[in-house]
């Protein structure tokens, strides 16, 4: 299944006003759990953090971790990098008409390049390392581009299920991963070789958040993919199912996981 048209479609239906950006922007942190892990791991990052941190969104998509960061502290600067212009575009465009681009900007760059030795107190990349095949370039850039002590925040599908693969047979859910997911050994084993030190993993998507992933996005997904005429169906859908979903994200983000379909990773430069 491919994901990206579906999720260039939505770009476009919530292009253009600022409230419809900012609509998208609160859906995304509602229904994509990856989102809840990822602001538990922010707010407990940001008191390591220096007042004016420079920060590198890598991967920025439509921008909705760099929105959230410039609100979690307005004198933070962040730049967001994308290998594709359209989104970047778009981010550049909102960003400026809601009065931000001194503090947050955008621009097009391939990761498995882009190096900026020592500029940035942090990095985030959320689900980005799936869609590279060359991901010890990635990890060693990102050491380069980080300042001493500076923190890398990692989330990603773990072998354990993540893209919905648990055999050797399956292939991904989503057509443009070109990995099925990280074990733990492997991508804390390439951060080590990359120069991090003080790797953590923690798994995501237990038990509660894998039941959320099916039915607040795989199936509404899969629905879509087969015609965008199930569109007029998902308010009434997710009418029902938002609220189910709603109290097992609270329940994966509460809990510890044994196993679970993602991982969520952060490991320091040396």
């Amino acid at each position: 299944m491919q994901y990206e048209p579906i999720k260039r479609s939505v770009g476009k239906l919530f292009s253009g006003p600022l409230f419809l950006r900012k609509i998208l922007y609160c859906l995304l942190d509602l229904l994509l759990l990856r989102t809840w892990h990822v602001k538990k791991a922010l707010r407990t990052i940001r008191k390591e953090l220096p007042d004016n941190a420079s920060i590198l969104d890598a991967g920025s998509g439509f921008g909705q971790y760099s929105w959230r960061m410039i609100r979690m502290n307005r004198h933070w600067n962040i730049t967001g990098v994308d290998i594709d212009k359209e989104h970047i575009d778009d981010c550049n465009t909102f960003f400026s008409r809601a009065g931000l681009s001194d503090r947050v900007t955008f621009r097009v760059a391939d990761l498995t390049s882009f190096s900026e030795p020592d500029k940035f107190d942090l990095i985030i990349s959320v689900d980005v390392m799936e869609h590279i095949r060359d991901d010890e370039s990635v990890f060693r850039n990102f050491n380069s581009s980080l300042r001493k002590n500076g923190i890398l925040l990692i989330s990603t599908p773990s072998d354990k299920g993540g893209s919905d693969v648990h055999g050797d047979k399956e292939e991904s859910f989503i057509g443009e991963h070109v990995r099925n997911g990280y074990s733990i050994d492997e991508i804390t084993g390439k951060l080590i070789s990359a120069g991090f030190r003080n790797t953590e993993a923690k798994y995501t998507y237990g038990r509660p958040g894998n039941i959320s992933w099916h039915i607040s996005m795989k199936y509404p997904v899969r629905l879509l993919n087969r015609s965008y005429l199930f569109a007029l169906l998902l308010p009434f859908y997710y009418l029902i199912v938002f609220p189910v979903s709603l109290i097992l994200n609270i329940c994966d983000v509460a809990f510890t996981h044994k196993t679970g379909t993602g991982l969520i990773i952060t490991a320091r430069k040396q």
